[in-house]
């Protein structure tokens, strides 16, 4: 088997194609919780806590020297941990209510009674009844 057919054939499975979709819309939703955490958590708590900009809060252990072009400021950025913290918070509390979810929706399922099979129509029993009595007759 070629390189390129055992390719073709790994990219056909399901699973390949599944991953790809998820890693897809796993990008687009970090985005949109990173604009959630920005544009509409962090502003209100900055309100509450004095106008306080968190992805500006950085700690200093050396500042820059205005004197040199080159950038020799070393900082610790906490206020962007914080934000990174938060949006974490927010992804594992969506994706835990997505696995609750599918979780419920599998309870129900497991829990709902099997499907009892129709009763068999007028048709269908006279048809049953023919086959038993050729069956019940002796073979000549």
């Amino acid at each position: 088997m070629g390189m390129a057919s055992e390719f073709r054939e790994f990219i056909a499975r399901g699973n390949v194609i599944d991953l790809a979709v998820g890693v897809i819309i796993g990008a687009a939703f970090n985005d949109i919780v990173k604009s959630l955490v920005d544009q509409v958590v962090m502003p209100p708590v900055g309100l509450l806590t004095g106008g306080v900009d968190f992805s500006r809060l950085e700690w200093v252990l050396r500042p820059e020297n205005p004197a040199t072009e080159a950038v020799e400021k070393v900082a610790i950025q906490y206020g962007a941990f914080i934000n990174t913290l938060i949006q974490f918070l927010i992804v594992a509390m969506v994706v835990f209510l997505l696995v609750r979810g599918i979780n419920r929706l599998r309870r129900q399922q497991a829990a709902a009674p099997e499907a009892v099979p129709a009763a068999p129509t007028p048709t269908e029993t006279l048809l049953a009844e023919i086959r038993d009595e050729l069956r019940a007759r002796p073979k000549d």
